[in-house]
């Protein structure tokens, strides 16, 4: 195919916005190119909200044909967590022909440089931006995502985290030149004279492991890490979370070959029901990085058996919450209400543990027993969720069997200070909406730790007593060590507190929010600002996104001769 897209063309366009989000990532400011708000679309060719939904409605029951080679069949069997079947089909690969022919486009690429690649991938995701309210939909039927949160955290965020680890690949590439002289005084003699070219190398053939929860947000940082450094990109969503992937896939492929390169640079890898191909393809010798999101059985299974790649891994860990005092009692407890609401607790960054002092607490209003706090955050959590329309908004659907057996299972772990109770869901009735649940348990007891020390993936938190500020800190600081934590919360008025919690998390390595009573709320990243994990503790082993997640993603090759 003919290039449509000149190199002039793409770096016009795009440079300002690198540029800028280069400086985004500097200076860690607030700074987005994509637009949060629904109405801000349907101008400059990108889809409205009719059209986005009728663009979403002419997918079901439809054989997306992405024109991969290798296909040898066509798979399928998504079904909404809202109770509709999505019938989308997409091509099943033989990987033995489609590996090889991925590899084959990636000299070109590589040669193109560091910022025709990256003015490619922001082209990537102008267009997929331009279609956010199709992509909303398609992750809202197959996340269980509430539409807006869908909208927001599985369009304009998502594509802010694929534009920073644009950024970052960029800075990493270019911080050797592309050439240098190199001359070396011999007294009498003369000079030794060299001339270098540094070229950044590809390490091969990417694997992008999705996931059900958030297909894009925790996909894109990976799959526009490796192709702006030059790798070829296979992505493997999760069976139940394919369409938003297949969509990014396609739109990849477009750009790719009007900009006169491979398309199949980009490719899809989905799979048959029950088929399991995630770690045959993780183990094949072309998959020379593998970025995954999901358990922790299987993320360690990908550390210790693809040695063949750099793996970047975010599982789960056990995130914590110390509440010792506040000066903003029902602010932090309308904070923590939202935080243990949202997306029906089924994100990797929403707190599990709440260690309480089994004395009770500070705050502005007075003392408050335990029992008072427990019992006042469950009033709060159910005041905001007492109207079913807005719980619905918030909570979105339970992504699948297992988040509800979880939750069903976790009142029988204590005593229970917030009954889950089902919502119904007037547009989609065979929905399954659930309020979270929230169980009291003691930090001193074996059974209980044994419960509160392990993840409990969806709406479910405990609130654990402990002896004083000085247990929960440290019993933080072996949650920590010990589980992993994506997220930390305190809220203390003493100097003395925040000061040990913030040296458990430093030591520790997980990021921390102080005192959160406001707007922002613990389980919320916010590209080119805020990490997202920090690859020093268990929950994950790398960080998005900073110069780590990119940096060894390529090599740099040195081609020297005599001047």
């Amino acid at each position: 195919m003919a290039a449509e897209l000149t190199a002039h063309q793409l770096i016009e366009q795009h440079r300002p916005t690198l540029d800028q989000a280069l400086e985004a990532i500097r200076t860690r400011a607030y700074w987005s190119p994509h637009p949060e708000h629904p109405k801000a679309y349907g101008e400059n060719g990108s889809l409205d909200a009719a059209a986005g939904k009728a663009a979403f409605d002419a997918l079901l029951g439809s054989r997306l044909d992405l024109g991969q080679p290798g296909t040898d069949d066509w798979v399928g069997g998504e079904t909404s967590p809202y109770g509709i079947e999505l019938g989308v089909t997409y091509p099943h690969a033989d990987v033995d022909t489609l590996l090889p022919a991925m590899r084959a486009g990636q000299r070109a690429w590589r040669d193109a440089g560091a910022e025709m690649r990256a003015v490619v991938c922001l082209e990537i995701l102008k267009r997929i931006s331009d279609r956010t309210h199709e992509f909303a939909h398609a992750v809202m039927h197959t996340s269980g995502q509430a539409f807006m949160m869908a909208f927001q955290a599985g369009g304009p965020h998502a594509q802010d985290r694929g534009l920073e680890a644009v950024a970052y690949a960029y800075v990493e590439q270019v911080r050797t030149p592309d050439n240098a002289e190199w001359t070396k005084p011999q007294g009498k003699r003369d000079p030794l004279a060299l001339t270098k070219r540094f070229t950044p190398v590809p390490r091969g053939v990417a694997l992008v492991i999705g996931c059900n929860t958030f297909p894009t947000w925790n996909g894109y940082p990976g799959l526009f890490a490796s192709l702006a450094t030059g790798n070829a990109v296979l992505v493997k969503p999760h069976p139940r979370a394919v369409l938003p992937l297949a969509l990014t896939v396609q739109v990849a492929r477009e750009v790719l070959a009007e900009a006169g390169f491979d398309p199949n640079l980009v490719a899809l890898a989905a799979e048959r029901p029950g088929e399991g191909i995630a770690k045959t393809l993780a183990t094949r010798p072309e998959i020379r990085i593998i970025d995954y999101t999901g358990s922790t059985a299987f993320g360690d299974w990908l550390e210790a058996n693809a040695r063949q790649a750099q793996v970047y891994t975010e599982k789960a860990g056990v995130n914590t919450v110390l509440v010792e005092s506040t000066d903003n009692y029902k602010g932090m407890l309308s904070n923590l209400a939202f935080s243990l609401s949202l997306y029906s607790g089924q994100m990797c960054t929403t707190p599990q543990n709440l260690l309480i002092p089994r004395d009770g607490i500070r705050t502005e209003e007075g003392p408050r027993s335990y029992d008072e706090v427990v019992a006042d955050l469950a009033r709060s959590v159910g005041g905001l969720l007492g109207d079913d329309a807005r719980a619905n908004g918030l909570l979105g659907a339970i992504v699948n069997p297992d988040v509800k057996a979880r939750l069903e299972a976790a009142a029988g772990l204590g005593e229970v200070a917030l009954a889950s109770r089902e919502i119904a869901n007037p547009e989609f009735p065979d929905a399954v909406v659930r309020t979270p649940v929230i169980v009291k348990l003691d930090g001193a007891k074996p059974d209980d730790q044994a419960a509160f020390m392990n993840e409990c993936f969806g709406p479910v938190s405990f609130a654990v007593a402990v002896d004083s500020a000085a247990d929960a800190v440290a019993l933080l600081r072996r949650t920590i060590s010990s589980r992993g934590a994506m997220t930390v919360g305190a809220y203390t008025t003493s100097e003395e507190v925040e000061e040990a919690v913030q040296e458990a998390c430093l030591e520790e390595c997980a990021q921390l929010s102080l005192n959160l009573t406001g707007g922002v709320y613990v389980n919320q990243t916010a590209a080119f600002s805020d990490f997202h994990g920090s690859g020093g503790n268990p929950a994950a082993n790398a960080a998005l996104c900073d110069g780590a997640f990119v940096a060894n993603r390529f090599r740099v090759v040195e081609v020297r001769r005599e001047a």
